[in-house]
């Protein structure tokens, strides 16, 4: 499990997008039990919950722009859990997360499980956000 730096949802392959938001749903669930003890996620404890609910709005709409389909009823299910949306970062989606993710990223591309294509958007919108 793993929320990917929100700097980075704009440049996700389709595919790791569509697994964002499936994880999400994942995370909620857990949450939910009180089962969510992933060592990468349950950070997401720590915050008001529409906090968690602005991450996930940023993954809708991400979804919105690429026209790609998602279940409303996962949406609903999600709102009503946390009650809101409030747009603010995790103190954890710092400069050094965002590095972290980007080279498990250019692992993926390593690896072959990202295109070439998938990893020059990647790296052509985020080098500035790494080496400011």
């Amino acid at each position: 499990m793993r929320l990917w730096h929100y700097k980075l949802i704009p440049v996700l392959p389709n595919a790791m997008l569509v697994s964002q938001w499936r994880e999400c749903i994942a995370i909620k669930r857990q949450w939910e039990k009180g089962t969510l003890k992933h060592r990468l996620v349950s950070y997401v404890k720590d915050y008001d919950k529409t906090i968690f609910m602005g991450y996930v709005y940023s993954i809708v709409g991400e979804l919105n722009e690429r026209n790609i389909k998602w279940q409303r009823k996962y949406w609903d299910e999600l709102l009503e859990f946390c009650g809101g949306i409030w747009k603010i970062p995790y103190k954890e989606h710092n400069d050094k997360y965002l590095r972290q993710c980007y080279f498990n990223l250019q692992e993926k591309y390593d690896r072959g499980i990202i295109t070439f294509d998938e990893w020059k958007k990647i790296k052509q919108e985020m080098i500035g956000e790494l080496y400011e």
